[in-house]
């Protein structure tokens, strides 16, 4: 059985594993980050549920570096007035490599 983490950051959740890559939101520049807001810590046989987060959970990611997001395009349109803006965004990630998942029983 496989371990894994379900975590929350900027308001998104992730579902990860230990050598699983995902993006974030820009973070400062340092190697190692943290991530402590675990809503679900699977060990195989054993789940622990958070309410809402788990206590004493954290996620140890190492930074592999900052990335920019896909393009999102945004159009604006009033119809037989002629006007029409299109304007476009792209949001600063941080690629991110989980290390491992460090989960501490919760007692119910």
């Amino acid at each position: 059985m496989q371990v894994f983490a379900i975590i929350e950051v900027a308001s998104r959740q992730f579902k990860v594993s230990p050598g699983d890559i995902i993006c974030i939101p820009r973070r400062a520049h340092e190697k190692e980050v943290s991530l402590d807001r675990v809503l679900l810590v699977s060990s195989g046989k054993d789940i622990n549920v958070g309410n809402p987060y788990l206590k004493g959970a954290k996620v140890i990611c190492d930074v592999i570096g900052d990335v920019r997001g896909e393009k999102k395009i945004s159009y604006k349109f009033k119809r037989r007035t002629g006007y029409h803006r299109k304007t476009g965004h792209r949001e600063d990630l941080t690629k991110v490599k989980v290390k491992e998942i460090v989960a501490l029983a919760e007692k119910k």
